[in-house]
């Protein structure tokens, strides 16, 4: 890039645009910031440097903006919690951090999704009816998806390429997962809705990132969106469980009996109205407290770890180490996903700039004390595989293992690599972005192919 190609002002206002984005700023913060932001650069170009390469280090020297947005938040925090009732008077546009057609939008994509919970009973299906579960169990993750989706379709500005992909992905899982002979005891029909949150959110990613999925960064921030949400929508799950036993117990305080409510109607309406309610939330409020899931990461890493190796002692000592029950194997893969989820989120969630630190060893040692332990459960799942034949679990958890510890295996490389001062962390970060991929593949895989190939067993 040369300086005669070179907009500045185009620049600049992208950085605004940007900045514009974080709740803790207001127009006048906005100027202030961007005086210094000229100030750098005007002196970098006294020094001999070119515009592009001056606005460059100039922005780098501002530091990074989710930094200063949590120093505004903690200054202005009259202000930040206004914001998050009250839009901007010039938010009818919808580029305010709250502005009413944003809010507006994802209150009507709430009430749809919880609306569509409802839509199957006009075809004689009931939530409440027990001969209806394996109906809803194959299709509820469905009934949310499409809501989220069109979110971000609206948000990222992706008119009919998202419409498509959104309705197309529906339209594509939907019938399959209904024409296929699944039935509540199949192995394939269970392992399929246990899969099939994973590829949706998937291409709920795709559409987060909008056209730049295949940018890290993008993907990063996406990794991080979905710890975020899940911290979120949590949070609302406990909200909404004590409205609702609230709500019960003071209708039994007069003599009604409202439990057909919660269960028709408050409790799977809310959860699926939830989830673009908790979507909008990660969004709006990022700048503010984006640190909620790193502390939580930094607190949970130590302590998995520690679990994790008395559990490998216990097997070791206990000469059990390669007789691991199924019941076991379960419990041991749902604590290996923990391990990967907060491994995630620690390198999505990490300052790149930031030099090597405690944290980063015991991040180092939770790897390899999870790859010990899922060397010890494909060696356990191949042994029953042998001796028992092959079936559709056995062959997904042995999917599954050996995915996290190609997984696993490469953290742990890069992450010696780093804190041995090798390689920088951006060869970590490229790894685990490169690899999400694998995890939604393997999904679909389970979800569309497993059942025709294991004959809906």
């Amino acid at each position: 890039m040369t300086t005669s190609s070179f907009d500045m002002d185009a620049r600049i206002a992208e950085w605004r645009a940007f900045l514009a984005k974080h709740a803790a700023f207001d127009s006048d913060d906005h100027d202030e910031l961007e005086s210094h932001l000229r100030d750098h650069i005007d002196a970098l170009t006294q020094s001999g440097l070119q515009q592009d390469e001056a606005f460059l280090i100039a922005t780098k020297r501002l530091g990074r903006l989710h930094d200063v947005s949590r120093e505004y938040a903690e200054v202005h925090s009259q202000r930040l919690w206004r914001h998050l009732v009250f839009s901007d008077a010039s938010g009818s546009s919808g580029t305010g951090w709250l502005g009413y057609r944003e809010l507006l939008m994802v209150m009507l994509l709430a009430l749809a999704a919880a609306l569509m919970v409802k839509l199957p009973e006009l075809g004689g299906w009931s939530l409440t009816d027990d001969s209806d579960g394996w109906f809803y169990a194959r299709n509820l993750t469905l009934f949310a998806f499409p809501f989220i989706g069109i979110y971000w379709v609206w948000k990222r500005e992706l008119g009919g390429y998202g419409v498509t992909l959104v309705l197309g992905t529906v339209l594509v899982v939907s019938l399959l997962l209904n024409l296929y002979p699944l039935v509540p005891e199949s192995d394939t029909g269970v392992l399929a809705v246990l899969h099939l949150p994973l590829v949706l959110w998937f291409i709920v990613g795709v559409l987060y990132t909008g056209d730049y999925w295949r940018s890290l960064s993008r993907r990063m921030d996406f990794i991080r969106f979905s710890g975020e949400f899940a911290i979120y929508y949590v949070l609302i799950a406990l909200g909404g469980a004590a409205l609702t036993g609230l709500t019960l117990g003071l209708y039994a305080f007069i003599g009604y009996d409202v439990e057909w409510l919660a269960q028709a109607w408050m409790i799977p309406c809310g959860a699926a109205g939830a989830v673009v309610v908790a979507a909008f939330l990660v969004e709006a409020k990022q700048s503010a407290i984006e640190n909620i899931a790193p502390v939580l990461a930094r607190i949970f890493t130590p302590l998995v770890a520690f679990i994790l190796m008395v559990y490998l002692l216990t097997m070791l000592f206990g000469a059990q180490t390669f007789a691991v029950q199924r019941e076991a194997l379960i419990l041991l893969d749902l604590m290996l996903v923990l391990v990967l989820g907060l491994v995630l989120y620690s390198v999505s969630s990490r300052d790149t700039v930031m030099p090597v630190g405690v944290f980063d060893y015991l991040q180092l040692a939770l790897i390899i004390v999870a790859l010990i332990v899922d060397l010890v459960a494909l060696v356990a799942i191949s042994d029953r595989i042998l001796s028992m034949g092959l079936s559709p679990n056995r062959v997904a958890a042995l999917g599954e293992n050996l995915i996290l510890f190609v997984s696993l295996s490469g953290y742990a490389w890069f992450y010696y690599q780093f804190v041995t001062h090798k390689r920088g962390f951006y060869a970590l970060e490229r790894w685990q972005t490169g690899y999400v991929p694998v995890y939604a593949l393997w999904a679909a895989v389970v979800v569309l192919i497993f059942p025709p190939l294991f004959n809906f067993s």
